[in-house]
């Protein structure tokens, strides 16, 4: 198992622990940092211009950044803002390493690979948010976005080696404000968002915040467009010194047209919509409730006790391209039923502390955490007559087929109990640490409805490790190296009935981090090697899953964030990845490359805010990305060919609480393509368009 190979680079890290004479090594002298109310950062609380120093996502604990043995990069909202987007995975692509991937025809953040490995996980606030189909984050209530690089199933449970995202939710502060945004854009793309922050109560013990968005968008595909509504209340409550309340919940109702994209062909415009515009609407609608109670024991010791729940529906019918035909022009397409339910419920209990053994110093997370999810979802295509459409010159209407009704109709249930334990030990001045495990045992069940309720059942037990050392070699450098490991039950069922077995992998990684001009300026650079077994793959011959084999990923990246000036704000990542299957099939050979990952990426933007005159608070700004040719196709030798984009930002602060905005994307209207799930699915990027806005402080 790949979980046992990290015994070897745990076992020598703890042997240069324990010996003495590299312990006694001479302390560095560290400068001193003076913390005060209005200089700390919260790790749920907004972040000055780009450089987060502090994160809570790699341990669970309030970290500095700089002492986190693990590549960490975190994008906050002031990037979204700056550059007029709504869109978390426009935020992602300055975090090095992470890759677009199915979108599940437009309608949520389905899927992305971080590191090579694609995963359909991402986290709200440390819970798992993605299950089922959720609609796409909105960021009217995110305040950072925080990805952690390589495996992180000893803090989260199972997910994908590559990596984890985690998104901090706005919370209520203790300051009231109203801010009111609206925005316009090209293809009549509209949106406005209401940000209100109210202290209920003079002592500001008892603080409410609730964020709005409404959206009503077209798009440069023909027939394309999407309808939103976000609601998302919070509340939180000092109910002594010692003990807190936070309870915060989301609503969103969302529809959009079912867009699979283009086919590969010739001079095919990226606008073409191959569906059925009388199709209507795909329907999502979800719900979040979540509270977490905080107690404070003592002086070092901390109880947390939280509780999630999520709740899903999406339904609707659509037409969906397939294969283009032999005459060139045509494709065929298939008509499907979609009906699908969640809900995911999960409870940690947390109790965290600070100790001393001798001179080495402790930072202690005991952990507990139960999930209860289940899913219901039919998928019914009908068949019956021909269902082409002309790929150059598209004629709707057509009659719906009405033939013979197939597909898959499943209920699924997963329940997991874990166990978690992380040490954060600072040795000496110099030399930090961190080991972490988790015990997890689950179950997961399925009945398929279509096979004449054919039921299966799986549990597995799992333990997932990780350890890390981070060793200062100056005030502003510091070196690091961590070994982890990953487990993940593959859900859905083969072309059989079964059940696959879980995925597991193993990461390792080291780096050097350091802090630039004065620690204005953050970088990361890390090199990193993770390996992945019993992975999934789709096979056309049945349109089902099954297990793949092995697949390995490795190369670096780099990731800076900083404030350079009191002017300029800049924050850029790069990354190379070498990732491909080690271990195949004759569909998908040892060495072919992993869907949708290219060798070479980076991204970069940077802003000037004026400090004087009549321009003060105003700012100018532009943004870079260059994404390598990727694998279109798994295990064939369609490629997604190289872009780069340059986009341009523009902010007039006519007011204090007046700002005009402007933000004009892919200045030189490059012709990309940002995702495939083959070659006869694949989105087209977004021409060049422009979005003015208008934000009021109210």
């Amino acid at each position: 198992m790949p979980s046992r190979r990290i015994a070897p680079l745990a076992g020598l890290a703890l042997g240069l622990l324990l010996d003495p004479a590299f312990a006694e090594e001479n302390t560095l002298e560290l400068d001193t940092i003076s913390v005060t109310t209005d200089a700390y950062e919260s790790t749920t609380g907004p972040v000055k211009g780009y450089r987060a120093t502090r994160s809570a996502s790699a341990t669970k604990t309030d970290a500095a950044i700089r002492d986190i043995p693990q590549s960490i990069s975190v994008i906050p909202a002031t990037v979204l803002k700056d550059l007029g987007s709504t869109s978390v995975e426009r935020a992602l692509e300055f975090a090095g390493g992470v890759s677009k991937q199915n979108n599940f025809g437009g309608l949520t953040l389905y899927e992305y690979s971080v590191r090579g490995f694609t995963t359909s996980e991402f986290y709200q606030d440390g819970f798992s948010a993605n299950r089922g189909y959720p609609s796409t984050p909105d960021a009217a209530n995110v305040e950072r976005i925080e990805v952690l690089k390589g495996p992180a199933a000893s803090l989260y449970g199972r997910g994908d080696p590559g990596g984890t995202v985690n998104i901090v939710t706005k919370k209520p502060q203790p300051e009231a404000f109203t801010t009111l945004q609206t925005s316009a854009g090209s293809w009549d793309r509209y949106r406005t968002a209401v940000d209100v922050n109210t202290p209920l109560d003079s002592e500001g013990n008892v603080l409410s915040r609730v964020n709005l968005a409404v959206e009503d968008n077209h798009s440069f595909r023909d027939h394309v467009q999407s309808k939103r509504v976000f609601v998302a209340p919070s509340f939180s409550w000092q109910l002594d010194p010692d003990t807190s309340l936070l309870v915060e919940s989301e609503f969103v109702r969302h529809s959009s047209t079912f867009d699979r994209g283009i086919v590969d062909a010739p001079g095919v415009s990226r606008s073409t919509f191959l569906g059925e515009p009388n199709d209507g609407d795909i329907d999502n609608h979800n719900n979040r409730l979540q509270a977490t109670l905080e107690h404070h024991l003592n002086d070092a010791w901390k109880l947390r006790l939280a509780s999630h729940y999520k709740q899903g529906s999406l339904w609707g019918d659509a037409s969906e391209n397939r294969a283009l035909n032999i005459d060139g022009h045509t494709v065929n397409r298939r008509y499907r039923e979609r009906s699908t339910g969640w809900h995911d419920s999960i409870t940690q209990l947390e109790l965290r502390g600070l100790f001393d053994i001798g001179s080495w110093q402790h930072e202690l997370l005991v952990g507990t955490e139960y999930e209860d999810y289940r899913k219901k979802e039919r998928v019914t295509t009908i068949a019956g007559s021909p269902y082409a459409i002309d790929i150059y010159n598209p004629v709707y209407g057509q009659p719906k087929p009405n033939g013979q009704r197939s597909g898959t109709d499943f209920f699924e249930q997963t329940k997991s109990h874990a166990l978690n334990l992380q040490d954060q030990i600072v040795f000496t001045d110099r030399l930090r640490g961190m080991v972490g495990a988790r015990f997890e045992h689950f179950e997961q069940s399925t009945d398929d409805f279509t096979r004449n309720h054919i039921k299966s059942r799986q549990t597995h037990d799992a333990l997932t490790q990780r350890a890390g050392l981070l060793y200062q070699l100056t005030p502003q450098v510091g070196v690091f190296a961590n070994a982890s490991t990953s487990f993940k039950p593959n859900s859905g069922l083969d072309a059989n009935g079964k059940t696959f077995k879980p995925e597991e992998g193993v990461g390792y990684e080291v780096g050097i981090k350091s802090e630039l001009f004065d620690d204005r300026l953050s970088t990361t650079l890390a090199a990193f090697h993770i390996e992945k077994e019993n992975v999934l793959a789709l096979d056309p011959s049945t349109n089902t899953n099954r297990a793949m084999g092995k697949a390995r990923s490795q190369g670096f990246d780099l990731q800076l964030t900083g404030q350079v000036t009191e002017a300029v704000r800049v924050i850029g990542a790069f990354a190379y990845i070498d990732a491909e299957v080690t271990k195949g099939d004759t569909t998908i050979p040892a060495g072919s490359r992993i869907l949708g990952v290219a060798k070479r990426s980076g991204s970069l933007l940077g802003v000037y805010e004026f400090q004087d005159g009549a321009l003060r608070g105003s700012d100018l700004g532009a943004a870079l990305t260059y994404v390598g040719d990727r694998s279109g196709e798994a295990g064939t030798g369609f490629e997604l060919p190289a872009y780069h984009t340059v986009d341009l930002l523009a902010h007039y602060k006519a007011t204090d609480n007046i700002t005009v905005g402007l933000n004009l994307n892919n200045l030189f209207d490059e012709k990309y393509y940002e995702r495939s799930y083959s070659n006869y699915w694949i989105s087209p990027g977004e021409p060049r368009n422009l979005t003015v806005s208008l934000t009021l402080n109210l």
